[in-house]
């Protein structure tokens, strides 16, 4: 596997945010896709992140009722993937746009981790959310991707305030992931929230350079 720097990490959530909020709010119907994974996220040749495999994908053309942040659709079993499906959803129960919410975040703290969330460390009611919330900010650079500390150690030779940019980057990415993957779908921020944090940092981060 080829490496990702953090810019390139950026655009992959960026894309794959802006994406999920188009088929969460556009004016056609709320689209919940049921099935967010990193082997349904495509890249093309210039790294640009596309959403693929609908198979599972649920419309719900009136999306008026709603459950905190989020549109509901009817309750069936779901399929999903382990790791990445929502704990209401775990056993076939309410579906909703906040169950992409949270495995849009798992995903996110998997590509900035670099840890599946079906590793073995994540037994015993820890899971890579619990795992990030344990050691953020204190022990952030001993969880992040090695790949990605030695990135933002090299930035030093070049702008010391480009390595505290790059940290606090990556710090306001895992607090959304952590947002996004609340065990309480209510809590969850909605999938257009999360874009809009996620272009803020993503600019602000390219600013600093």
């Amino acid at each position: 596997l080829c490496y990702i720097s953090l810019a390139q990490r950026l655009s992959i959530v960026v894309n794959v945010s802006d994406a999920l909020a188009y088929l969460h709010h556009n004016h056609q119907g709320t689209i919940i896709h049921c099935d967010i994974k990193p082997t349904n996220i495509l890249l093309d040749d210039n790294m640009t992140a596309h959403v693929g495999d609908f198979g599972l994908a649920r419309f719900k053309n009136d999306s008026r009722q709603s459950f905190g942040n989020s549109h509901l659709t009817s309750s069936f079993a779901i399929n999903g993937t382990v790791g990445y499906v929502a704990p209401e959803c775990a056993g076939g129960g309410q579906i909703s746009t906040a169950a992409d919410v949270y495995s849009f975040g798992v995903v996110l703290l998997e590509i900035f981790i670099r840890r599946r969330p079906t590793d073995d460390m994540f037994k015993d009611g820890l899971s890579i959310a619990k795992f990030t919330e344990m050691n953020i900010p204190d022990k952030m650079l001993q969880i992040v991707d090695p790949q990605l500390v030695q990135e933002l150690s090299l930035c030093k030779e070049d702008s010391v305030i480009n390595d505290e940019n790059g940290a606090q980057c990556v710090l306001s990415v895992l607090n959304i992931g952590l947002c996004c993957t609340d065990s309480a779908p209510s809590k969850r921020i909605s999938m257009q929230e999360a874009a809009d944090k996620l272009h803020t940092i993503r600019d602000s981060y390219l600013r600093g350079y």
